[in-house]
């Protein structure tokens, strides 16, 4: 029986991605910070497919401490054998302008999105180095693929998740083991809904124009590109031409970008120069 392991399992895109596991009947190990929100998604599953608590089991770990989450795989494959997917999914984002983002912010989604993605892998990779198998899903973001306004700590995090992945590819492949990342748009997360309201309106400007995907149709696209062993995975036209031709569209999308910002510049200070005459 397939065992999975998926990083920020309790909720979003993790969570969406276990129940597609769930009801193939695959063993589920969920690891993320919350002992509450694990055991909701626990019972979820159980209670939305055939799936029994005794083949999902849950552990309490932050995966930017590395210890933490090594000996919480460690536990997960003790119980149900060794991986045979990891999907890191565990993130964060707190969007800020660079001068307004402290540096324990920045330093955060660094440590849980970039290294806690690390941190996961290295977990599971020798294992699957001597087995000569294993699929290892790596959820990195449009943020990597382009540079967003109010989203420098973020991109930068997904930013380094792609090369990493990049570089691991070519070690992994000649042992057997496929390595695997996808760059999801905005999507329909509790998480999704705690952003919006600390995203600069500059950012919403640029972003606010792109309807956020459901988070099932993410998973589904997710699960099957692992399926595959496809190295990367995309959503939507606009995010396929940004990883494939980058060099040709991103300054199109910089130039735009950019008129769009200025004209939310201009919109801001004339809406506070019409309030300070009409006061």
């Amino acid at each position: 029986m397939t065992h999975v392991i998926i990083t920020g399992g309790s909720s979003g895109i993790g969570f969406a991605v276990a129940s597609i596991y769930a009801a193939r009947g695959a063993r589920l190990s969920l690891i993320a910070r919350s002992r509450g929100l694990l055991e909701d998604a626990q019972a979820k599953l159980v209670a939305s497919s055939e799936a029994n608590a005794d083949s999902i089991r849950i552990e309490a770990a932050d995966v930017a401490v590395e210890s933490n989450v090594e000996a919480a795989i460690r536990r997960c494959e003790q119980a149900f054998g060794p991986c045979d997917i990891l999907v890191a999914s565990a993130g964060i984002v707190e969007p800020g302008r660079f001068e307004e983002l402290n540096s324990a912010s920045f330093r955060q989604q660094m440590d849980t999105n970039f290294s806690g993605t690390v941190h996961a892998v290295r977990a599971v990779y020798d294992s699957m180095k001597r087995r000569r198998r294993g699929r290892i899903m790596m959820i990195s973001s449009g943020a990597g693929l382009l540079g967003i306004y109010g989203y420098s700590a973020y991109c930068a995090s997904k930013f380094a998740v792609h090369g990493f992945a990049q570089a691991l590819r070519s070690e992994a492949r000649p042992h057997g083991v496929s390595v695997s990342v996808c760059f999801p748009p905005d999507t329909e997360t509790p998480q999704f809904q705690r952003e919006l309201a600390a995203r600069p309106p500059e950012a919403a400007t640029i972003m606010g124009t792109v309807r956020p995907w459901p988070v099932e149709a993410v998973a589904r696209r997710i699960v099957k590109g692992t399926d595959r062993g496809r190295f990367e995975v995309y959503f939507g036209t606009t995010l396929f031409l940004l990883g494939r031709f980058a060099p040709a569209v991103r300054p199109l999308l910089n130039w735009w970008f950019d008129r769009a910002i200025v004209r939310c510049g201009n919109t801001a200070t004339h809406n506070r120069g019409v309030s300070e005459h009409r006061t």
